[in-house]
């Protein structure tokens, strides 16, 4: 299409929820157009079959930007923050790279301030968006077992649930033991064919992308069906601005080519789809004269109320071989005991766990990180590795993080990207609810070790790289002096203006968001497409 023609729809962003929304209007007959950053992950670039593919993960394959430097990240200024967000720029984007959980949110995730007086409830509820899960799932091709006691009764998922191995039965022992609750875990990835999809090799290196082609990333099971129904994809296409007309109403995006010439994309319909730290940079980038404090920020929100959901575990080594390195690394067993709110423990809100191996050599010696050095190295390291090696796993537990005004995606004054636009700082500090949950689950999880025969046990107190999740800069609600969109993603501001991403959460839950990330997007495409119709 050339530049001078104007696309229905324009999406930024080739992720989770640019994907599936690009993906239903193009099936739907509707022209779109989809820009995106970064550029086509071949899966031999995965290494996986690699071994020294943890020593790679750390460097090439880092999931965070400022450590990995493609030609398609941009810096982060991460000075001021407790967490460092992590992402992945590219088709697909942090989907080529998650670990594939696919739990929903729960109903209470969207009633907060009616059930714990805190934080704010949602403009939707579960009910809204339970159908939209359902149909993601399918495409998706989700592993999973219906009946977890936590949730609302649900049907079958597409697949029977991946193997929880020698890892999940010794967990899940431990948790009969103590009466806790724990539930094979829903996961993107593929038991046997499906689609596109291949069978799960089990090689517990999902968060290096899949060399097997099992786990569900929108490059594979999106984007071959959304540019055969006629979506336009423009790869190396670093957004500068969305542009707007003389009435404040959104007109498109100027982009930046890899080889550095400026184009610009016309769009009659704009949707941001950029993750949490990205749609903020490139809303407050887009000052005008009818957007002076940057577009759709009427509210002042727009960064603002940045939840990346802090984590701890504690690893467990024990007597017996478990083959702790196979996969799903993803998670094979889920553990919601402690998700919902008991004042009695002096916080709000609760944790997710998960259940995870550890695959490579390289993070046995990451869990050495407190003991004394000298069992650290040498010959005392050497023996308890060989102790450690397929007989250690891990309980994380991920916080609820409850949205704080102050914690904030910034522009920064100096800090640029290759191309000269200013990049993005975050400004984060856990809050001291958290950090209680945080003691709280830590205990719980030292116990729940024990109680399935740990010899041993190591905690993880702190973990600064683990913003995999980067929600709420640019929250949904009703009131718009209070949000930034409506229900459906769309801009009080800007009526031709939606945000899909994880920046519309109002609260963060302590569950993965890909799926309501997902299910979120496929109902604001229903919507677009019900209201072109109704016009």
């Amino acid at each position: 299409m050339p530049e001078a023609e104007v696309a229905d729809v324009l999406v930024i962003g080739a992720g989770a929820s640019g994907s599936v929304l690009t993906a239903r209007l193009a099936e739907a007959g509707v022209s779109v157009t989809c820009l995106e950053q970064g550029g086509w992950v071949s899966a031999s670039e995965f290494p996986g079959e690699d071994p020294a593919f943890d020593a790679i993960q750390l460097a090439r394959w880092a999931m965070n930007p400022n450590t990995r430097k493609r030609p398609a990240d941009y810096p982060i200024n991460t000075a001021e923050a407790d967490i460092w967000p992590l992402m992945f720029n590219g088709v697909g984007g942090g989907t080529v790279h998650y670990a594939a959980m696919w739990p929903r949110l729960v109903p209470s995730d969207f009633r907060v301030r009616t059930l714990d007086g805190v934080a704010d409830d949602w403009p939707i509820s579960y009910e809204d968006l339970e159908p939209f899960y359902e149909r993601v799932q399918e495409r998706w091709g989700v592993s999973g077992m219906a009946g977890d006691p936590a949730y609302p009764p649900m049907p079958e998922y597409p697949m029977p649930a991946l193997p929880i191995g020698l890892i999940g039965q010794r967990a899940a022992a431990g948790m009969n033991r103590l009466g806790w609750h724990w539930w094979p875990h829903p996961n993107a990835i593929a038991s046997r064919a499906h689609g596109r999809l291949a069978p799960c090799e089990r090689r517990g290196v999902c968060q290096t992308g899949c060399i097997a082609g099992a786990k569900s990333s929108t490059d594979i099971t999106y984007w071959p069906d959304a540019i055969r129904d006629g979506a336009r994809l423009i790869t190396g296409a670093r957004v500068r601005e969305i542009t707007v007309n003389q009435t404040g109403r959104a007109t498109g995006a100027i982009y930046i080519d890899r080889d550095g010439a400026e184009h610009h994309a016309r769009g009659r319909t704009v949707v941001m789809a950029t993750n949490g730290v990205g749609t903020p940079r490139l809303l407050l980038l887009s000052r005008s004269t009818h957007h002076p404090d940057g577009l759709a920020n009427s509210s002042g929100l727009v960064g603002r109320r940045l939840m990346l959901h802090p984590m701890v575990a504690v690893a467990g080594t024990y007597e017996d071989d478990l083959e702790s390195w196979r996969g799903p690394g993803g998670t094979p067993l889920i553990g919601l005991e402690f998700y919902e709110t008991d004042r009695s423990r002096g916080f709000v809100r609760g944790a997710k766990w998960d259940l995870y191996p550890v695959a490579g050599t390289l993070p046995h010696f990451q869990l050495l990180h407190g003991k004394p050095l000298k069992e650290r190295f040498g010959a005392s390291a050497h023996e308890r590795m060989a102790r450690m090696m397929g007989r250690t796993f891990l309980w994380e537990a991920q916080i609820d993080d409850l949205p704080q005004v102050t914690n904030r995606v910034e522009l920064d004054p100096t800090l640029t990207d290759s191309d000269g636009i200013p990049a993005p700082r975050v400004l984060y500090r856990v809050h001291e609810d958290a950090r209680r949950n945080m003691a709280f689950q830590l205990d719980r999880m030292r116990e729940a070790h024990e109680a399935a025969g740990a010899i041993e046990t190591n905690e993880w107190h702190w973990m600064p790289e683990v913003g995999w999740h980067t929600l709420g800069t640019a929250r949904c609600g009703n009131d718009p002096t209070d949000s930034v969109v409506d229900g459906y993603g769309r801009s009080h501001d800007v009526s031709n203006l939606f945000v899909i991403d994880g920046s519309v959460f109002v609260t963060g839950s302590a569950m993965n968001p890909t799926s309501t990330i997902a299910a979120f997007a496929l109902r604001t495409a229903e919507h677009i497409l019900a209201t072109r119709r109704d016009s």
